[in-house]
């Protein structure tokens, strides 16, 4: 599905700034070396985190309350220039706001996640925003039933870590499920995102983690049963 920015003057204010600010700052040496280290998944400013949040905070001020629509604007908008700090912005505007937003901005979030994907972003998105709208909308769980099974591995990747921040709300039925569906998959990113949320549901539930990886560990990969132990 194709999604176009909404019409929105707090994206257009939001915009107008952010053009402007941010690349003043960057830094093309520093550009040249975040690049490298992300293997090159897109080109950057080269503008520290500490100092993008601040020139954020610059960009932001005075600006009012973001609906969904201004959200979704600001995000799509961002993700359309090449700059992978502008896409760093959106993700921390999602963040903040991501109670603002109703079951029906998850397609949005799914074509952030699909799009110039690699690991952080996406897992900001699955965590910070996917995350909270499966708490805020119980229905959308089977949602993340889809998208376990799905041939990307980054709506994969989203599905198992949707639920690392719901500590005793996690339907542990479903995050047992969904690493054992794909408990044979042959990604890096999948095997790793598997023993990471099994690793941080341990901290809530140790015995129920270490009965599970002993029950699958010859299904379950090397490195998710080592990053699902780590702790205990």
């Amino acid at each position: 599905m194709t999604h176009v920015a909404p019409r929105s003057d707090l994206a257009d204010t939001v915009m107008a700034r952010l053009v402007v600010v941010y690349p003043a700052a960057g830094d093309a040496e520093r550009a040249a070396k975040a690049a490298a280290y992300m293997k090159g998944v897109a080109p950057f400013l080269g503008i520290p985190t500490p100092e993008r949040r601040k020139l954020s905070r610059t960009v932001l001020a005075g600006t009012p309350r973001p609906d969904e629509g201004d959200c979704t604007a600001v995000a799509l908008r961002c993700w359309e220039l090449p700059e992978r700090e502008y896409h760093y912005f959106a993700a921390d505007y999602l963040r903040r706001h991501a109670g603002r937003c109703s079951s029906g901005f998850l397609p949005v979030a799914r074509r952030l996640v699909t799009t110039v994907p690699w690991w952080d972003t996406v897992d900001v998105l699955a965590v910070h925003v996917v995350g909270p709208l499966v708490a805020a909308d119980p229905a959308l769980g089977a949602v993340m039933d889809e998208w376990i099974d799905d041939e990307d591995m980054w709506v994969v990747r989203t599905a198992l870590l949707h639920q690392l921040r719901f500590r005793a709300a996690t339907d542990s039925g479903r995050l047992f499920g969904h690493c054992l569906r794909r408990a044979g998959h042959p990604d890096f990113f999948v095997r790793k995102a598997i023993g990471w949320a099994l690793r941080e549901y341990a901290k809530t539930d140790p015995d129920a983690v270490r009965q599970f990886v002993d029950d699958a560990r010859d299904r379950l990969s090397p490195l998710s049963v080592r990053e699902a132990l780590k702790h205990l």
